[in-house]
């Protein structure tokens, strides 16, 4: 029992030394803290853009073409974006545009979506959903209505399961 207990020490020590040494080697600058900064520039250079234009938006939500300004916001999303801010702002965006288009104008809408769109348009009303404001709730509801009889209960579980959130 005593050499087993042993061994486990000896086990937990080299676990120690080696992560000793990792940190050495990226004092000495020997490539273990290089590799990852170059796996995060790789990241920065693959994101995707910092959401979308908001002055572009904005301009076709006075123009009355809130079904061009909901694909805009759809397009651009930012999924992939480690930045909360631009998640937020993003979001906002979304929010004011879902909010701005008529429950009549929805499904003509929804049906000028493809898949992915579809799928980005729930992320955004379950997004809507975690802060609710006054009204959206009703408002976000006939949303996930249309989005649903669109992309259908396989819309639901990409969205659920997906680990990327706007």
């Amino acid at each position: 029992r005593a050499e087993a207990e042993g061994g486990r020490t000896a086990t937990a020590r080299r676990g120690v030394d080696e992560a000793a040494e990792d940190r050495r080697g990226e004092e000495k600058g020997n490539g273990v803290g290089k590799r990852k900064e170059k796996e995060e520039e790789t990241l920065d250079a693959q994101s995707p853009p910092a959401g979308p234009d908001e002055q572009e938006v904005n301009h076709l939500l006075n123009e009355g073409k809130t079904v061009d300004a909901l694909k805009i916001i759809l397009k651009t999303a930012p999924i992939g974006s480690k930045c909360q801010i631009v998640k937020d702002a993003a979001s906002a965006l979304a929010m004011r545009v879902l909010l701005a288009v008529k429950a009549s104008e929805m499904e003509q809408a929804v049906g000028s979506l493809d898949r992915e769109s579809v799928d980005v348009l729930m992320k955004y009303i379950y997004r809507g959903f975690e802060s609710p404001s006054e009204g959206s709730s009703g408002h976000l509801l006939a949303w996930h209505e249309k989005a649903y009889a669109a992309g259908g209960i396989g819309s639901i579980v990409r969205v659920m399961t997906d680990r990327k959130r706007v």
